[in-house]
Order: C-alpha cells, then structure tokens, then sequence
C-alpha cells in the first residue's frame, strides 16, 4: 500500500492510499485508521505533501563506502547519526531554496525509514514490526557550510533541505535497491540499498538505544557517491527502484 497526504482545492490536509494513480481517502489517520472514505481523488490534481509529520528527522552519515570516499572521510565503525529539523521539510515537486549563507549547496538522495510504531531498545529482530514503510528523500546539504562548521546542523537543517515523499511504502523490501539521482535528467549518483555500511535493521536498533522514536519519525538511511552541487532553475529528482521518484525544482533565495 503507498499512503500519501495530500490537498487539493479546499487546501484541507487529508491522508489517503493510492490504487492506479488514485487516492483512496482514508477515515482518522495512518496511524488510527477508522475505514476508507467515499472521497476518491486523481493523483495529478492534488498538492502532495510530505508523506509524514515527524517528531524528529534522524540521519545516518556516510554509510556508503564510496560516499565516505569522496569526502576523504573514514567509514564510522558504528552508525555516525545527525539530525534536521522538522522545519526543512518539504513535499514532492516544492521548491528547494539556496540560500545566502552557502555557495555550494549539494544533493544527496536517500531511502528513508518511516516509524510506525513506539519505538526503545529495539534488537534487530524486532525492527520490522515497528517500521510503517519506506519513502524517498533528499539530504540537501550546504557543503560549504559543514566543512566550514565541522559540525552540521546548520549546512543540513535549512528550511526546503529535507524533501520527503511521494509517499510511503508499507510493502517494499528495502534490502537491495537501485538509487539514483538526476539533476536535469543528467545522472549524478547511482547505487543500491545492498551496499550500505549499516543495514536498515542495524540503523534502527542503533537509533533506537539512544532515543525514543515515534510513529512517523524518520531515519534517512545514507546517500550513495556522486553528490554534487545544485544550481538556481536545476531539478533534481531521486528514484529508487519500485519505490518511484521524488522531484524538486531549485532557486536561489532572493
């Protein structure tokens, strides 16, 4: 099942499952489904929003060996976690802003966990119970900034700087996808979820000794090689084999 939120002319936020490139409404929420509403929907005639609305936006850097590379960076020995604020979220096809700060704002496409339940302490047998599905994201990143810092909430917690969805996948397998990212149609990064330092099971039973996750908290699992700078009126889509892609333009801030 994909769940998506969504509004459309009454800019009412409703969530709903999608079925051939329709939206199913659903009565409550993901989370306390009450049945399926009458409201059925065109995919193509909604504004799509972020396919959740999480507490708290959990990532895991350089867990692709060649990612780690690029940067000249060790492999973590454990998963290296961050965070970005809730503020930088943004849906499919919204904008991306660069901002003043940085001159060089880079893409780095993810599969992302969505919790779906109360989550502490969790083993790596017990993970899947707790995770709703998966979505699509984009850790946008102002490289110049990182470097700069040395630490990272302020090159990766911008606002537009986390872009989530489509939607969420309750069924996918995540354990050896294809990712890509393109910018202008033009291939920047490529390689598959096989390829990860730290397996999805691992993040979330690591993320979980520290923290308490909620239902719709996210983990952004790590970005493949390729990351590379974005520029004002680029567009940059991330896909992920039988997940779908997630699209965003780009401008500068004025």
């Amino acid at each position: 099942m994909r769940l998506v939120r969504f509004f459309a002319d009454d800019k009412v936020v409703r969530e709903g499952a999608v079925s051939n490139d329709m939206i199913h409404e659903i009565v409550g929420s993901y989370w306390e489904p009450e049945g399926m509403g009458s409201a059925i929907v065109d995919l193509e005639n909604v504004t799509l929003l972020p396919p959740c609305q999480p507490s708290k936006i959990v990532a895991i850097g350089r867990n692709y060996v060649a990612h780690a590379q690029e940067h000249n960076a060790p492999v973590p020995e454990r998963p290296l976690m961050f965070l970005k604020p809730p503020s930088s979220l943004i849906g499919h096809n919204s904008f991306i802003v660069l901002p003043a700060e940085s001159t060089r704002v880079e893409h780095e496409a993810e599969l992302v966990i969505v919790m779906g339940k109360q989550t502490r302490n969790l083993s790596e047998d017990q993970v899947d119970g707790h995770i709703l599905g998966y979505t699509l994201g984009n850790d946008v990143t102002a490289r110049d900034l990182q470097r700069i810092d040395g630490q990272w909430t302020r090159s990766k917690g911008f606002d537009t700087f986390c872009p989530l969805g489509p939607w969420i996948d309750t069924e996918i397998d995540p354990t050896d996808l294809a990712i890509e990212c393109r910018v202008n149609g033009e291939l920047r990064q490529r390689g598959r979820t096989s390829q990860m330092v730290f397996s999805v099971h691992a993040q979330v039973e690591s993320v979980s000794r520290v923290m308490t996750l909620l239902p719709g908290d996210i983990i952004m699992t790590g970005t493949p090689s390729g990351v590379a700078k974005l520029a004002d009126g680029d567009t940059v889509t991330v896909w992920i084999e039988n997940l779908g892609s997630l699209t965003n333009p780009v401008v500068r801030e004025t």
